[in-house]
């Protein structure tokens, strides 16, 4: 596994000369650039902006891992669903002239009045047509596990079986609904398939951070663990911090 970190919140005030800066300095890998955030980075650049943010981070150490679009495709209204498409189409965009990996959108709960298999099956049909898109773009879609009840690992699983698209997954989140009797690995077993990417917030509290990561090293998880944490009056010491607490977690025991 692979340290990285997303731009909510730590580095949310950063450009993309302080991003690449201050992660190189901490030993961070990879970076996920969430939208409306100092990076500016968003699907408003020409190609000439968007060679040159390619260009920087292929020069560093740093990896324009993904974006964290706030894309989401509960809603009832299919007018709705659609606008948010096609913002993500453009993040896909984005994410293929920049040299990123993936794209993350996100359900943000299930609508009341409207029956449960219905707003799954409408969020799998809109991250099935993601998948298309982003398959001939080479850029892959992460749905965040998020929301309220659809951060439940049975409602995600349900809705990654409603898409069906090899070029979907999930963004584990790390919420406190994954945790069932203070263990993650019911869930995890739910949605392991499907991980592609990881969130990863405050190390030092209750989650059971330590199985986690044995989970993931057990299902052979190459891939990247992203720091989602809340700011820090102290963001650069902050971050060498969070990466000597990472790499301890991710010892193997006994």
């Amino acid at each position: 596994m692979l340290l990285g970190a997303v731009t909510y919140n730590v580095l949310k005030d950063w450009d993309v000369e302080t991003i690449i800066r201050n992660l190189e300095a901490a030993g961070f890998e990879a970076v996920e650039l969430r939208t409306e955030h100092k990076h500016g980075v968003e699907p408003s650049l020409d190609a000439a902006a968007r060679e040159r943010v390619k260009e920087r981070f292929q020069r560093s150490k740093v990896r324009l891992l993904s974006y964290g679009s706030t894309c989401e495709f509960h809603s009832p209204d299919p007018a709705v669903r659609a606008r948010n498409v096609e913002t993500a189409k453009q993040f896909i965009d984005l994410a293929h002239d920049t040299g990123a990996w993936g794209v993350k959108v996100r359900p943000n709960g299930l609508p009341q009045g409207v029956p449960r298999e219905t707003t799954i099956q409408s969020i799998g049909a809109a991250l099935r047509q993601l998948g298309d898109y982003g398959m001939g773009k080479g850029v892959e879609i992460w749905m965040e596990v998020h929301g309220r009840d659809t951060q439940n690992p049975p409602v995600a699983a349900a809705i990654m079986k409603a898409a069906g698209h090899e070029n979907v997954g999930v963004c584990w989140n790390s919420n406190p609904t994954d945790v069932v009797n203070g263990s993650v690995k019911a869930s995890f077993d739910l949605l392991k398939k499907h991980i592609k990417n990881v969130h990863i917030n405050e190390l030092t509290g209750n989650y059971p951070w330590r199985e986690l990561f044995a989970l993931l090293r057990e299902s052979q998880y190459e891939r990247y663990t992203l720091c989602e944490a809340q700011e820090s009056k102290e963001p650069e010491r902050f971050l060498k911090w969070y990466r000597a607490l990472w790499v301890e977690l991710g010892r193997k025991c006994g």
